[in-house]
């Protein structure tokens, strides 16, 4: 008797030890650089606290097959410069979600500078491993205001988080509403698409004003819970990656700046 009841009890461990399964395990890269101003972080974090409540992102919570979800929310500006506002969460319901959104918040910081989205994305992938959750899909959403120009190229940590089965969706934000104008980049959604997103489904979808922000979270939101694998990709989040593109533009920039300051 003694030898069937070791057994029983390693695998009752082992099966309470277990990640839990979710639909979708996500991640909410916030951009917090020096370009954004306080407005702009006030309203993106209510645009995503608003979108996390929406009757739409909870049925769509809901409706997944296992019926919930794991999230953190994440803040980052340079390439050592990320902090995570919101751990990994488990959302089941409304309940849940009302609560993840009320913890999120927004404060400008004088001392977070640069923008790498390449750090961001590392990151954030590295944050997957040992979060305590098994998701169908494991998928990064990340927003922005302007072109990785601190770190290693962001194709690179794109290609990275790729090879690791993550997913990675983009929210360029091209508002020209920034403390740092010099940093527009007129194809902003274009450099998303081709230097930061993958994964099979990925997408883009950028915010021209910030009266349309919250409803671009919740759009984006609801497409990232949905599993939308096997389906036919819209055009518009498709992408064309025969064409050249310069994904090091923002660093070229960078260096032309840095050129011109340290001009006599």
């Amino acid at each position: 008797m003694r030898a069937l009841v070791i057994p029983f009890l390693l695998c009752a461990g082992q099966v309470a030890a277990a990640d839990i399964e979710v639909d979708v395990e996500l991640v909410l890269a916030v951009d917090v650089s020096r370009s954004m101003t306080a407005r702009e972080l006030e309203i993106q974090r209510r645009g995503y606290a608003e979108a996390l409540a929406s009757q739409e992102v909870i049925r769509a919570i809901e409706d997944g097959l296992h019926g919930r979800i794991a999230l953190t929310y994440m803040e980052w500006a340079g390439e050592h410069s990320q902090r995570f506002v919101v751990d990994w969460t488990l959302i089941e319901n409304r309940v849940d979600a009302e609560t993840f959104a009320a913890r999120i918040s927004a404060h400008f910081d004088g001392a977070l500078r640069r923008t790498s989205i390449s750090g961001a994305i590392d990151r954030a992938t590295a944050s997957f491993e040992n979060n305590g959750f098994a998701g169908l899909r494991r998928v990064i959403d990340i927003s922005g205001d302007g072109p990785n120009n601190q770190g290693r190229p962001a194709p690179d940590a794109r290609d990275a988080a790729l090879a690791r089965g993550v997913a990675i969706n983009g929210l360029p934000l091209m508002t020209r509403e920034g403390m740092g104008s010099q940093w527009n980049l007129e194809t902003l959604d274009e450099y998303y698409r081709r230097c930061v997103t993958g994964g099979p489904t990925s997408f883009v979808i950028p915010v021209l004003e910030w009266r349309n922000f919250p409803a671009a979270v919740r759009r984006k939101l609801v497409l990232e819970l949905v599993d939308r694998r096997g389906a036919t990709v819209p055009a518009q989040f498709t992408d064309n990656r025969a064409a050249p593109y310069d994904c090091l533009v923002g660093e070229r920039i960078w260096e032309r700046l840095r050129d011109g300051w340290n001009s006599p």
